[in-house]
């Protein structure tokens, strides 16, 4: 299938996810770090009431608010998440070599650590998928301004990545949570805009940029796990 990106830009969040249910089915899947974007995304999933795969990553380094957060989603929608761990023998093999803070040590070694704990289990979630919709939007930072609504993704191919709030704000994602009554992490309160791992992540601080407190020792143009390339020119 041959995805004409321009055809979906003035397509609305819902009516994305409508065509998303129509066309794939649950070969389509949200990938979910319930994050402020994502919840939106589950609250619009739950209302539409298709049959969509909603998934998440656990890197064993998450915060405790995010767990909870988890629960709080089963029961409040009643939906199936599916949960993708990292290879066992991998992260104690990186442990055992490099320990704990790794990451923090260079570039390379963080991308080693965010490929092990995230990238691999999301390409085993992504195996079994045609489609993946995201929470990405523009104006989260510099390497996500220009994500088309609708692509092919050249890093998973033959997948299609689905970005239904890729035009939204800031303001309209909190719109949407407070009037629809959508449960957030907590920690979003503690100004935490961006959720990552635990100790990959620190609260920003008044007139930063809202993915400022992940993986803050890095320079923003490297700020990525490599779950979410930008798309080539």
């Amino acid at each position: 299938m041959t995805i004409q990106t321009k055809d979906f830009e003035a397509k609305s969040p819902e009516e994305l996810l409508r065509w998303s249910m129509d066309q794939y089915g649950d070969k389509a899947g949200l990938a979910s770090s319930f994050g402020m974007e994502d919840m939106v995304l589950i609250d619009m999933i739950a209302k539409l009431n298709g049959s969509l795969t909603i998934f998440t990553l656990d890197t064993g380094r998450l915060h405790e608010e995010t767990y909870e957060l988890m629960d709080r989603v089963r029961s409040k929608y009643g939906l199936e998440i599916k949960t993708y761990f990292p290879d066992r023998d991998k992260v104690e093999n990186l442990v055992r070599g490099k320990g704990f803070f790794s990451f923090r040590e260079s570039v390379d070694n963080r991308k080693e650590c965010c490929y092990i704990r995230k990238v691999e289990p999301l390409n085993r979630a992504l195996s079994d998928l045609k489609a993946w919709i995201t929470g990405l939007r523009r104006s989260q930072g510099v390497t996500r301004t220009d994500i088309p609504k609708v692509l092919e993704d050249d890093d998973h191919p033959p997948l299609i990545k689905i970005n239904p709030l890729a035009e939204w704000n800031e303001k309209q994602v909190m719109n949407y949570i407070t009037e629809n009554n959508v449960p957030i992490n907590i920690l979003h309160k503690r100004n935490y805009p961006s959720i990552g791992c635990a100790p990959c992540t620190r609260p920003v601080e008044q007139g930063e940029d809202i993915r400022a407190g992940r993986w803050w020792w890095e320079n923003p143009e490297h700020k990525e796990c490599g779950l979410h390339n930008r798309p080539a020119d």
